[in-house]
């Protein structure tokens, strides 16, 4: 099997918290629905810091978050305030005018904490990028997991592995954590035409081929292929259907249409968008 193609991620800082964003790429724009990837990178902040990402729009996208470690409050302009925490999603689908936050919740912040997770952004169908927004908050008790001789896999969003995730995706969708002991193997099956594998943690093989951590590995369609642990390892799988035409991303906009992020850029300048309530502080256009 010829060599897999092998996205590296470039590393970003967001308001002091250190970031590894292998999507979107010069080498791949999107893998099923999935448009961007950002790896939060483990960093522990001291009493009285935290993250704090301030009131920012979006549109024509569902974005999810969710956590290994530490907690993060969300709030945005539908009125939804909620804490996630490890093995929690967190999961807001845009449509055509939404803004939220991202902070650590202020009891955290009095005494310190750590933060490591993953928040990735799925550009919506056609039909629903200019819809209604909506949020949802997924316990981890709620992700239906598979366990069994040293593989265990959550299904974070979409199907996959015989399971089926109760987010609420809109678009065929895989999004699985995988976790493997040392000299386990794992079939990953064809079931979605686009497949990526992010390695988080450990020495994997795919199909004999040593992956790299922290890079995004991008699987050929229509192959079963066999992973395998050389330790304990850590990774995450995404994909699902092809988008349904090319998108344009712009800042916080992901639309499939350039007059949409017009439109989006020109409304957030001039103050005309839905606000978080209780915030007044605001992220303004680049």
């Amino acid at each position: 099997m010829p060599p897999f193609t092998v996205i590296q991620p470039r590393a970003e800082e967001i308001e002091g918290q250190p970031i590894l964003r292998p999507l979107p790429s010069a080498k791949c724009r999107s893998v099923g629905p999935f448009v961007f990837f950002d790896h939060m990178l483990l960093k522990h902040y001291p009493p009285g810091d935290g993250m704090n990402i301030l009131q920012h729009p979006h549109i024509g996208l569902s974005t999810l978050t969710y956590l290994f470690e530490g907690q993060l409050q969300h709030k945005d302009s539908l009125g939804s305030d909620q804490q996630v925490g490890p093995g929690e999603v967190s999961w807001m689908t845009a449509g055509a005018a939404i803004a939220h936050i991202e902070r650590t919740p202020s009891a955290l912040r009095a005494q310190g904490s750590t933060l490591h997770g993953l928040q990735v952004w799925l550009a919506s169908p056609k039909e629903h990028e200019q819809g209604e927004g909506f949020y949802s908050h997924h316990t981890a008790d709620s992700l239906p997991m598979s366990d069994s001789l040293g593989v265990r896999i959550r299904l974070i969003a979409g199907t996959g592995f015989c399971l089926e995730s109760p987010v609420p995706v809109l678009s065929p969708t895989l999004y699985a954590e995988i976790h493997m002991q040392t000299a386990t193997t794992l079939l990953i099956p064809d079931e979605h035409q686009e497949r990526a594998l992010y390695v988080l943690q450990g020495d994997l093989q795919l199909e004999g081929q040593t992956l790299e951590t922290q890079s995004l590995v991008l699987l050929p369609a229509g192959e079963a292929l066999t992973l395998s642990a050389g330790s304990d390892c850590h990774a995450v799988l995404i994909g699902g259907a092809p988008l349904d035409g090319p998108r344009r991303m712009n800042w916080n906009f992901v639309a499939s249409d350039r007059a949409l992020i017009e439109r989006a850029r020109s409304r957030w300048a001039t103050g005309d968008w839905p606000t978080v309530p209780g915030e007044n502080g605001r992220i303004e256009l680049p």
